[in-house]
């Protein structure tokens, strides 16, 4: 029985939320900041998205956690608070979905190093870093561990192992971005990732980021040309691309869009509908009323 589908209790769709650093943006976090300190800096403004989002009809939580992994917080001279971001991040989430009635997932997202031959990372220590985070986030209380934003299966496959070490308990959602002709930036397919991802017992498999609906319509059709039995799909897309507005970037993609996106999904036979880099609340509660997630 998949496990993911055993805590959801069977029905879908299910709505996910919206974009983090999109919001944390708009409550002033500078474009090389690090938005995990605001785990334990600013609580109050990421406890504010996860209410939104659960107010919106998301029935999972994603923890602020995206670039929780030690090389990311390096980048920001955080390296020694994997712990307690990730811990701080997880518990905020907890909070939430408890007060709303729904679940909380981990977010790992890449760590920015490349893979042995391209880079200098073996498996081995891109496992022990997806290890670290996830001892924070399971201090948190999460439900879930949901993979991200992967480009190189290698790297998705460590995470996967990493959590059958550290919460052997909990299902596992990973998803990756198929941004460059349909095909990850190292060249995987959809149909590849979700055999692949499948055979090591992932519980959902799909993508993310992206260029827009359009052509993440494309990619579910692929992933669920693929799919063994028992599997669930997953599809978070951006909002549209972003277009320069002023001084800033918004994304193109309507409440409307992403809710008829939404609907297009479900069609296709997608479990798992959120949305993206650009999506806000208002997009999620448009998914949500569209497919009653």
């Amino acid at each position: 029985m998949n496990r993911l589908a055993t805590l959801l209790g069977g029905s879908t769709p299910v709505v996910l939320d919206g974009g983090m650093g999109t919001l944390l943006q708009d409550n002033g976090l500078d474009g090389g900041g690090a938005g995990e300190l605001w785990n334990v800096d600013r609580p109050e403004v990421i406890r504010a998205c996860h209410e939104a989002y659960a107010s919106a009809g998301a029935r999972l939580l994603t923890t602020n956690t995206f670039g929780g992994t030690r090389p990311r917080l390096q980048m920001h001279g955080l390296e020694d608070r994997v712990h307690e971001l990730n811990a701080a991040a997880a518990s905020i989430a907890r909070e939430v979905a408890d007060a709303h009635g729904v679940l909380v997932a981990g977010d790992l997202g890449p760590t920015g190093e490349l893979l042995v031959p391209l880079g200098t990372m073996t498996a081995d220590e891109a496992q022990e870093l997806f290890e670290e985070q996830l001892r924070g986030l399971a201090a948190g209380g999460i439900d879930v561990v949901l993979i991200e934003t992967m480009s190189d299966l290698g790297e998705a496959l460590a995470a996967v192992a990493a959590a059958r070490s550290v919460v052997p308990d909990l299902p596992v959602v990973a998803t990756l971005s198929f941004d460059t002709n349909l095909r990850t930036m190292m060249g995987v397919r959809p149909g590849e990732a979700v055999a692949t991802l499948a055979g090591a017992g992932v519980d959902a498999v799909g993508a993310n980021c992206g260029r827009g609906p359009a052509e993440m319509a494309t990619i579910a059709a692929q992933l669920a040309d693929a799919r063994p039995e028992g599997l669930l799909l997953v599809a978070q897309s951006n909002a549209g691309l972003p277009q320069v507005v002023g001084d800033h970037f918004e994304y193109d993609a309507s409440p409307a869009d992403m809710a008829e996106h939404a609907r297009a999904l479900h069609g296709l036979g997608i479990d798992l509908i959120g949305g993206c880099c650009g999506s806000t609340p208002e997009h999620v509660a448009a998914m949500s009323a569209a497919v009653g997630g």
